[in-house]
């Protein structure tokens, strides 16, 4: 249900936005801040949520982020403002970021088998799936019926049943060995991200080469140097960077970024596409990725039997074709475009990206200590939220542009070009991370951090 609540604000916000572009005239920066004022802020505390319920409790972690969530929604559905909807959908992803490194966590620590832990895996992220698929319908038929306050109502209901659920049927978990508050770590992680997120999305009307976007540069880097220097010298460091010795681990963190910025940028540039482009109502867009999210909702468990029957090569390599082909279909569209072209598009894009979830979240948890699985699930969750948040800062940067009264029309083929790198780089990591001397690289990593336990 967590899952669920995160993926339907995923696809409902994307379906409104070209109404509250309208409602609260607003330019394509404006856009980006609403879908990435929420990413933004998950993608850097996720790291803390994971950690937080290894060391508070998995279950009570779990059940303030659901109730963050739910507040942070009805707060979002009143906001007067631009300003003061970015401002709540921050408050809405402090919620969102004690949810699904917490769900994967959970999951890690009740499911001791490896294989059946990929096949909950697979029933996981068919969930996404779900979501996506109830995301663009219903928040189509809300927005063009009631107005786009209405995508953030459906959240609250889901959110206190979830919360009574949990309460009831979710046995309390925590680590052993807690870690300690890494307050340094995490200020380094927060100005990385929102300095290089800035820079991004700011850049076309301050200037690539101006003496602002320069000094942003030079605090991300500074900021990563210094984030490395911190976290190596400290016993308990908010990111264990030597997970990153692992191969498939650093190549699923890789993957969960290419991967999660085609999908953000595939749904930004269509969105604009079909409302701003095409004249479609939010409706009828929502009824036309449905096979984005009917094919998510098939593949999903098809991946987790795979990851556990065979491995993770299998599906990342079929998902990054997919997303790469769906992509590529989408280059050179116009206004006269065909739907059944269309509809085809969509469906490749979604058996690809339904592919991808679950060999992210068995090689992020597989291969570490059941100890510290909220750190690793907290690392792959945020990876997918930064690979969302440069996703739609990169693409809508591209096509600022190329706008039809002010606001992107999607039919800019830069944007889909990018799409199209990120599923390539799929591929390539996909590939590479999944050799034998990868697969030795994890179990290396494994024994040096935890000796007396027998490696994956």
């Amino acid at each position: 249900m967590s899952v669920l609540l995160v993926g339907l604000d995923v696809t409902i916000i994307n379906v409104a936005l070209p109404r509250i572009g309208h409602d609260l005239h607003t330019t394509v920066s404006g856009l980006q801040w609403t879908v990435d004022a929420y990413t933004l802020v998950i993608s850097t505390l996720l790291l803390l949520g994971g950690s937080m319920a290894d060391r508070l409790g998995r279950r009570r972690v779990f059940q303030t982020g659901l109730a963050l969530f739910a507040l942070g929604s009805l707060l979002c559905s009143l906001a007067p403002t631009l300003g003061w909807l970015i401002f709540f959908r921050a408050l809405q992803a402090i919620g969102g970021s004690m949810l699904n490194p917490v769900a994967i966590s959970i999951i890690r620590n009740t499911f001791d088998d490896p294989r059946q832990r990929a096949r909950a895996l697979g029933f996981w992220g068919g969930t996404v799936g779900l979501s996506f698929a109830l995301g663009p319908v219903l928040g189509g038929a809300l927005v063009s019926s009631v107005g786009w306050p209405s995508v953030f109502w459906i959240n609250i209901p889901i959110a206190l049943v979830a919360l009574g659920l949990t309460t009831r049927l979710i046995p309390e978990s925590r680590a052993e060995n807690p870690r300690r508050f890494d307050p340094a770590g995490q200020v380094l992680v927060m100005v990385t991200l929102a300095t290089l997120t800035f820079a991004i999305i700011e850049g076309q009307s301050l200037g690539w080469l101006s003496a602002i976007e320069l000094s942003l540069a030079a605090v991300v880097v500074i900021s990563v140097a210094l984030f490395v220097r911190v976290e190596t010298h400290r016993t308990d460091p908010l990111m264990e960077l030597r997970f990153f010795r692992s191969l498939p681990f650093s190549g699923a963190t890789l993957v969960a970024v290419a991967a999660f910025a085609a999908l953000a940028g595939f749904l930004f540039l269509n969105t604009l596409y079909l409302q701003i482009a095409r004249h479609f109502s939010p409706f009828e867009s929502g009824l036309y990725v449905l096979p984005i999210a009917a094919m998510q909702l098939i593949f999903a468990p098809v991946a987790g039997r795979l990851v556990g029957r065979s491995g993770s090569r299998a599906p990342l390599l079929l998902a990054g074709v997919g997303v790469t082909a769906g992509a590529l279909m989408q280059t050179g569209i116009t206004n006269t475009t065909s739907t059944i072209w269309l509809l085809a598009s969509y469906s490749v894009f979604g058996i690809g990206f339904g592919l991808v979830n679950t060999p992210i979240s068995a090689t992020a948890v597989n291969g570490m200590p059941a100890a510290q699985a909220g750190v690793a699930a907290g690392i792959a969750s945020s990876s997918r939220q930064t690979g969302g948040t440069l996703g739609v800062a990169i693409v809508g940067a591209i096509i600022a542009k190329s706008a039809i009264h002010g606001t992107p029309s999607g039919l800019d083929d830069g944007g889909w070009w990018f799409v199209v790198a990120c599923g390539v780089a799929v591929v390539v990591i996909g590939y590479f991370s999944t050799t034998r001397s990868a697969r030795q690289s994890a179990i290396d990593v494994f024994r040096a951090g935890e000796p007396t336990e027998p490696a994956p």
